[in-house]
C-alpha cells in the first residue's frame, strides 16, 4: 500500500488521483497556472473536495482558462455566472477570475510569460520541504508573503498570502509532500540523509 500525505482523504479517488498526478508536480504551462490561481482563490472558506468537483465547470465556465477569452468578459457575464451551479457563486470571486485574467495578460506583455513571473519567487527552482507530518509545514512562507504582495500590487485579487502559498504547493514551485509519501522523491525531493 503506498503512503500518501495525510490530507488526501480515505475512498476519495478524485483526491488521490489530484495528490498522485498533480499536487506538487512543477508546472510552466500559463494557463494551468492562472486556472489554479483561480481555484485556490475560489477555495478560501471552502474545502478543496468542493473545489475539486467544481473544477471541470470552472474550465467550462472560464474557456478552458484562456487568460485571452476571460479577460474579454463583462458584467453581463458576471451576472450569468453567478447563476451557474458548476462554479462557486460569489461574486467576488468570480470578478476576480476576470480581473485576474486581465493581470496575467499585463504580466505576459510584461515579462513574456506568467510562468517566469511566477517561477522567480523561488528561483526558478522548487523549494523542497523535509516535512515528517502535515502539522509541520507552514500555511505561508517568505516567498508566498512576497508573490502576494506583488501579485496585488499588480492588481491580482484572492491571492494573499496563504493562498499564494497553497498555489506554489499544488503547481510545484515548493514539494511539501512528506517524506514518507511516496510522492516526495517522485516529486523532485531527496530523503533526508
Amino acid at each position: 500500500m503506498q503512503i500518501r500525505c495525510e490530507w488526501v482523504p480515505a475512498g476519495d479517488p478524485l483526491y488521490a488521483a489530484y495528490h498522485d498526478e498533480e499536487w506538487g508536480v512543477p508546472s510552466h504551462e500559463d494557463s494551468h497556472l492562472y486556472e489554479m490561481l483561480t481555484l485556490e482563490g475560489a477555495q478560501a472558506g471552502l474545502s478543496w473536495a468542493t473545489i475539486l468537483r467544481k473544477r471541470e465547470g470552472y474550465r467550462s465556465a472560464f474557456a478552458g482558462f484562456d487568460a485571452t477569452a476571460v479577460a474579454r468578459l463583462g458584467p453581463a457575464d458576471v451576472e450569468r455566472l453567478l447563476g451557474d451551479p458548476s462554479i462557486v457563486r460569489n461574486r467576488l470571486k468570480v470578478e476576480s477570475a476576470i480581473i485576474n485574467a486581465r493581470c496575467v495578460l499585463a504580466v505576459q506583455e510584461e515579462l513574456g510569460s506568467l510562468d517566469a513571473y511566477l517561477w522567480g519567487f523561488v528561483g526558478g527552482e522548487p523549494l523542497v520541504g523535509r516535512w515528517r507530518t502535515l502539522g509541520e509545514i507552514p500555511a505561508e512562507t517568505a516567498e508566498s508573503r512576497a508573490m502576494s504582495r506583488d501579485l496585488k500590487r499588480r492588481g491580482f485579487r484572492f491571492v494573499g498570502p496563504t493562498v499564494c502559498y497553497a498555489f506554489m504547493q499544488a503547481t510545484g514551485l515548493v514539494n511539501d509532500h512528506v517524506v514518507s509519501c511516496f510522492r516526495f522523491g517522485e516529486s523532485g525531493g531527496r530523503p533526508n540523509q
